[in-house]
């Protein structure tokens, strides 16, 4: 298998084949705990640091790993990087752990880091591997945080609340508040919120994607005519 170069592995992980909206993974617990910033970001981070600690220790074993015992080692592996997570969320952000719940341990069932494992990280060398695991998380960070900025916003007329769970006390003040007197949309705090939300972020991607390739046609030199032509010969001819 042909090892892609970088730039193809950072534009498939941040836009062309991003997880959360190209995949369509891990969509549990990106739809559940989205409602506000601070709850995307502890996901999307621990499931980045998954991510990259999977597919770089399933790369530097590919070779060493029969075809039997393939997945089972994959999850074994994932599950270990989970525990890593869930004991740092415990030991410095406690009460965001609290809050998160069951959805950090769950992190191993996520399809869109087995499935990175499996596809990538098991066909390439460690570098690469890692590259992979870095941007697809980095990819699902983003989506998370969007979306979740996208629910806290609507739903509650704020943005950046309890943001010292993960940052500390300095973040305390970082809340934004541009709305007064703002009456709290509880639709987009509830699931039906985050299944919308993820609907209209897909679609903006999609609407995005064709008129890319519209201008690309546009932009592309018209096609030379393969029509016959007349040669005209001058000269004598014995």
């Amino acid at each position: 298998m042909a090892t892609k170069s970088a730039s193809d592995i950072i534009r498939d992980g941040l836009w062309s084949n991003n997880p959360a909206l190209v995949q369509v993974l891990g969509l549990c617990p990106l739809l559940a705990v989205t409602s506000t910033v601070v709850n995307a970001i502890g996901l999307g981070l621990a499931t980045l640091m998954v991510l990259m600690g999977s597919n770089l220790a399933v790369s530097l074993i590919r070779n060493f790993v029969g075809e039997s015992v393939r997945l089972p080692a994959f999850v074994m592996i994932i599950a270990s990087f989970v525990t890593c997570a869930e004991l740092l969320m415990q030991a410095f952000t406690y009460e965001l752990y609290q809050i998160l719940g069951i959805f950090i341990p769950l992190i191993v069932t996520n399809c869109a880091i087995l499935g990175r494992a499996d596809a990538f990280a098991s066909k390439n060398a460690p570098g690469p591997a890692l590259l992979d695991g870095a941007m697809m998380g980095i990819g699902f960070l983003l989506v998370l945080i969007v979306l979740g900025g996208m629910r806290e916003l609507v739903g509650q007329g704020s943005l950046f609340v309890d943001m010292n769970l993960l940052f500390g006390p300095t973040a305390a003040d970082w809340v934004i508040r541009p709305f007064e007197n703002y009456p709290d949309v509880l639709f987009m705090i509830l699931p039906p919120g985050a299944f919308i939300g993820l609907g209209l972020l897909i679609a903006l991607k999609n609407s995005i994607d064709h008129q890319l390739k519209e201008r690309r046609k546009v932009n592309e030199p018209a096609p030379v005519s393969s029509g016959s032509k007349r040669v005209r010969v001058t000269g004598n001819v014995s």
